[in-house]
């Protein structure tokens, strides 16, 4: 995962668009995504990947980064860069900068050792071709990058 996020103009905007920050806002999000790139015929499961993995950066911006204020939106952008999809979750988040994303260790969460939360940036590293995470001027911005052809996502992950 990097910390640097490549500039935008080296995208094509697609589509840009807010939710509030109101729990169950992440729906909403996940759909608007799937009918931005519904042009691009995802194959099925690399739709339900990018969908699952839009959600939850949108539930970690709305829960962590803006603290379930529905005055504060999460902006979502939706680009292409070449062969891929580049979206950009950003919150309003004034607190300290997105952890890395870590494999969570399962029997400690089982034996109450680790809280039960904790999977997100896991889960969507492994769900995207890439992650960048970006905190500076009091925003956290999530980039998720998908292919648009083949099976990379969740591969040559450190």
């Amino acid at each position: 995962m990097s910390k640097s996020t490549p500039p935008v103009g080296e995208d094509r905007l697609l589509a840009t668009f807010a939710v509030a920050s109101e729990p169950g806002n992440e729906r909403l999000a996940r759909d608007r995504v799937a009918e931005i790139v519904s042009v691009f015929d995802l194959e099925p499961a690399r739709l339900e990947r990018l969908k699952t993995a839009v959600a939850e950066a949108t539930m970690n911006a709305i829960e962590h980064g803006n603290g379930n204020r529905p005055e504060l939106d999460v902006e979502i952008s939706v680009a292409l860069r070449a062969e891929n999809l580049v979206l950009r979750i950003t919150d309003q988040g004034q607190s300290e900068q997105i952890p890395a994303a870590t494999a969570p260790d399962l029997d400690a969460k089982l034996a109450g050792l680790q809280s039960p939360r904790g999977w997100g940036l896991f889960l969507i590293r492994n769900m995207v071709d890439d992650l960048h995470v970006d905190h500076r001027a009091g925003h956290h911005c999530v980039q998720l990058t998908i292919a648009l052809e083949g099976d990379s996502y969740g591969h040559d992950r450190a």
